[in-house]
């Protein structure tokens, strides 16, 4: 065991953020940290760093275990070229050789320094971390991108070879071929991991086992993140299962303590003291965080034909980004955009909304359009603003034409009244994201433009996202590298591939990657002319029979049904008059809750091996 907490407590306000927690990190884990936003994950992190110490409890950390750090905001007061900056991993001879990179080899006692520190190993380190990462040494760190400084920051966290590895959102900023690239690194590293990061595919991807923080406990799900989402959502049901006996068994007690005169002559002293535990039990109880209610305020049909782009060309200093480009964006398209930093994605938004122009190329936008726009870099927030000004000025607004207040708008995204009113300046980078959303929806639109929409976001408030903008009947143009958001959202995806070119593709990131790799294949050799054409060489995909199509056609309809059965039946189930029945009929209903959940994952499993 490399890191032990045995009932661990740190608070730093009325709720604790680990409250008697306990976690055993074993060698060699790759461990998904999930969590809401501010229910404690970075401070979770550096407390296993050392960081931070526990108000209570006990940390046992195996005597020579080396932690290794990716923050996660990238810092702004670093002054230093790459191989110094990789060096300053190393507390201990980093400081001694980032000053020798600097100053070069003039000063003796610097060299002295580094000779008693035998910092020169620490140098091969840095070089080979260098090369490793495609990363140029003398580079100056703030000439870098910010996908290139998570990079750079990367290598800083492994030059001392730590046994443990704390990744705090390493994919923000990155691009999808840059998240590609880490997964595979990360894969052949012989080092214990705990990531932090809001892309599910990324965690799916790398975790052997998931560990949650919610309300001050620490919950281990082992396996993928997959088998954690069915595992939790069983979790919850069994709690609210054990709360709603425990609330009816307080309800009944409380009732029998108010009875009259003759009954509380008579009544049991031990009872009484039960109840006044059961009471402060249930004071204790810390509930579940709500979900965020998000609306979109959805203004008026747009025309039929929103954008016609033909032979668009674009320059950036000199440099092709866009050459030759059309397309035809419909209303109710959701369009993703998919290619490296820095390719020109942010630019082809703004010329596709008219904002900016092109070199070349015609452009007709369409009627009656309202967009809405979301950057990436949340310029719209005031730091010096509270949240409740950042979002509007006035205490009531009006959402889809319905007058609401603002602090009960606020609360629909999760902002409690004392944190409307604190400064934008002091939001966590989730909080911002949600900010930005409840100031952006505040508007009606029918076109709506979202850059990076999911950094930062927790899994139950990117998911709701999610199902939002799948049953958003406007136009949606979405920039993102998270691959799991765009196949479960967009319906085409516009593709810069290098030199400008830049292609449309109908489905998400994985028809692109199936089409991209079909294109890229090498041609077949020139025949004579008697011979069939190229697309008939290539082989048909096979077809199903008519009685598994239909039963593929139907196999939406019977999930819905199965999983509203289910909701029923566990609604019912919650109610505390339920349990007042026969014990008969209760085990009855268990079962058949259970019946249904396990003809629920039957249907899942069949319908993933007719869509195969």
């Amino acid at each position: 065991m490399l890191v032990t907490l045995k009932n661990v407590s740190v608070a730093f306000g009325a709720d604790a953020i680990l409250d008697q927690a306990n976690l055993i990190i074993e060698p060699n884990e790759r461990i998904g940290l999930i969590g809401r936003n501010g229910a404690g994950k970075s401070t979770l992190l550096k407390l296993i760093d050392g960081e931070v110490l526990p108000d209570d409890g006990e940390l046992i950390r195996q005597q020579g275990t080396v932690v290794g750090r990716l923050v996660q905001e990238v810092p702004n007061d670093i002054n230093y070229d790459i191989r110094a900056v990789v060096a300053l991993g190393d507390e201990h001879r980093g400081d001694a050789l980032a000053r020798f990179y600097v100053e070069g080899d003039g000063d003796v006692d610097l060299q002295n320094t580094l000779n008693e520190l035998d910092a020169w190993s620490l140098d091969v380190q840095v070089k080979t971390l260098c090369s490793k990462f495609e990363l140029d040494p003398e580079t100056q760190f703030t000439e870098l991108s910010g996908g290139m400084k998570r990079r750079v920051l990367m290598a800083r966290a492994l030059v001392k070879n730590p046994d443990i590895l704390l990744l705090d959102e390493p994919t923000n900023h990155l691009d999808i071929e840059t998240i590609l690239w880490l997964e595979n690194l990360l894969l052949g590293l012989n080092v214990t991991m705990i990531i932090v990061s809001h892309d599910r595919s990324f965690v799916d991807k790398l975790c052997t086992k998931i560990i949650e923080l919610d309300r001050g406990l620490i919950t281990s799900y082992p396996g993928s993140f997959q088998t954690y989402l069915r595992t939790k959502a069983k979790a919850i049901e069994d709690e609210e299962t054990v709360n709603a006996k425990f609330d009816k068994r307080l309800a009944q007690e409380e009732v029998w303590i108010r009875k009259g005169i003759q009954a509380r002559r008579t009544r049991n002293e031990g009872r009484v003291r039960a109840l006044k535990k059961m009471r402060d039990e249930r004071r204790q109880r810390r509930e579940r965080q709500g979900t965020a209610k998000i609306n979109l305020n959805q203004g008026g049909k747009s025309g039929k034909v929103v954008i016609e782009a033909e032979n668009l060309h674009a320059r950036f200093d000199e440099k092709v980004i866009i050459d030759d480009f059309s397309c035809r964006i419909l209303r109710g398209d959701k369009v993703g955009i998919i290619g490296p930093n820095g390719c020109g994605k942010s630019t082809l938004i703004k010329i596709l909304t008219g904002e900016n122009q092109a070199h070349k190329g015609d452009i007709k936008i369409g009627t009656s359009l309202d967009i809405a726009y979301l950057d990436q870099h949340r310029s719209a927030i005031r730091d010096d603003l509270s949240v409740q000004d950042n979002v509007s000025g006035n205490t009531e607004i009006t959402i889809n034409g319905q007058s609401k207040h603002i602090m009960g708008y606020l609360q629909d995204f999760l902002f409690s009244p004392a944190r409307a009113r604190a400064p934008a300046a002091k939001l966590s980078g989730g909080e911002r994201n949600r900010l930005m959303l409840a100031k952006l929806f505040t508007q009606p639109f029918n076109f709506l433009v979202l850059d990076e929409p999911t950094n930062d976001l927790d899994y139950e408030t990117l998911e709701l996202l999610e199902q939002l903008l799948m049953d958003y009947s406007g136009t949606l143009l979405l920039v993102s590298h998270d691959r799991t958001f765009l196949d479960n959202v967009v319906t085409s995806t516009i593709a810069f591939e290098g030199d400008g070119k830049v292609y449309e593709y109908i489905g998400g990131y994985q028809d692109w990657l199936a089409q991209k790799r079909d294109a890229a294949k090498p041609a077949e050799p020139a025949k004579k002319k008697s011979a069939a054409p190229a697309a008939a060489v290539v082989k048909p995909k096979k077809k199903l029979s008519y009685n598994l199509q239909r039963e593929l056609d139907q196999m939406p309809v019977k999930i819905d049904e199965l999983e509203n059965k289910i909701k029923a039946l566990t609604e019912k189930m919650a109610k505390p008059e339920f349990y007042q029945q026969e014990q008969s009929l209760v085990a009855a209903a268990g079962n058949d809750l259970k019946a249904l959940q396990d003809e629920l994952d039957g249907c899942f499993a069949r319908w993933e091996e007719l869509e195969e």
